[in-house]
């Protein structure tokens, strides 16, 4: 294998600084717009998706010096973990329904994210077999060894982590308008048997190199522990938004049953028993049951 892998065959600097950087712009200009109308968006978010554009960019320029493995393994953790959970979290279609107005292209982006097309990726399973599973495809297969020979397979492989690692994230995390809601047990369980996938993957890699190539011992583990360690890590920030979605889904319909509630008030047959008003309920029971006894 070529033993500069993880900074050859990428996509050139400036053509992934400018991609990345105008969906960046993209995003903030929306948000700006969106504020200058007078709508709220948190500004955390703008944070986010430039962070996860910035992680995009540095991958796709080379990532950091140090052994080719270790590496190429810090590319991946940052374009198919990282960026797609900073990404994710920004929420840019539920900016884009908000900033669009009411017409054509709004309708149109409603019905393809409602539609079943998008709606068996984004179940959570499928998601997750699109992720890890191509990674395994990638690692345990000679793609990996070709890519290093192809730059536009590598280009290719490169869009395809990052794609799939925003599916799976969104998927799991539900924060974007989605055709339905999967419960978060499902989400939280999926995200458990991949989180088990992509450690097996590591330690796999720990024990022998991706066939078709050779890295030296020292470099191969410490790529294989930096997958091990830093995919733990994405994917307890993961479990977190998970949880907190839940929560916040539980809180909601708390409090919607509170407003029912209030609005409604109990039946006027539960607070006037047959014996007449202002008689508790309760004491007739009581007077039945002195009586059988």
């Amino acid at each position: 294998m070529n033993p500069g892998h993880g900074h050859a065959g990428q996509l050139p600097p400036a053509v992934a600084l400018l991609l990345a950087g105008a969906a960046a712009l993209a995003y903030l200009l929306a948000s700006a717009r969106l504020r200058r109308r007078g709508d709220a968006w948190p500004r955390v978010r703008d944070a986010s998706f430039a962070a996860g554009s910035g992680a995009v960019a540095w991958a796709a320029a080379g990532g950091p010096p140090g052994g080719p493995f270790t590496a190429h393994m810090a590319q991946h953790l940052a374009v198919g973990m990282v960026a797609p959970l900073l990404l994710v979290l920004a929420r840019p279609l539920t900016l884009a329904l908000r900033v669009l107005p009411p017409g054509a292209a709004r309708r149109g982006l409603l019905s393809v994210l409602h539609s079943r097309f998008v709606g068996v990726p984004v179940f959570p399973p499928v998601a997750a077999l699109l992720d890890l599973g191509g990674l395994w495809l990638l690692y345990r297969t000679g793609l990996f060894a070709a890519a290093s020979h192809r730059p536009w397979l590598h280009a290719l492989l490169y869009a395809h982590v990052l794609a799939a690692g925003v599916l799976f994230t969104a998927a799991v995390c539900q924060l974007d308008p989605v055709r339905r809601r999967w419960h978060p047990v499902l989400r939280g369980a999926t995200l458990l048997a991949a989180g088990t996938a992509h450690a097996v993957l590591a330690k796999t890699l720990y024990a022998a190199p991706p066939p078709g190539t050779a890295f030296a011992p020292a470099d191969l583990h410490a790529g294989a522990q930096l997958m091990y360690y830093g995919g733990d890590a994405v994917e307890a920030a993961l479990a977190v938004v998970v949880a907190a979605s839940w929560y916040a889904a539980a809180g909601r319909r708390a409090r919607a049953g509170a407003r029912r509630a209030e609005a409604g008030g109990p039946s006027a047959g539960a607070l006037t028993p047959a014996g007449g008003p202002g008689r508790p309920r309760a004491s007739g029971s009581a007077s039945a049951r002195s009586a059988a006894r």
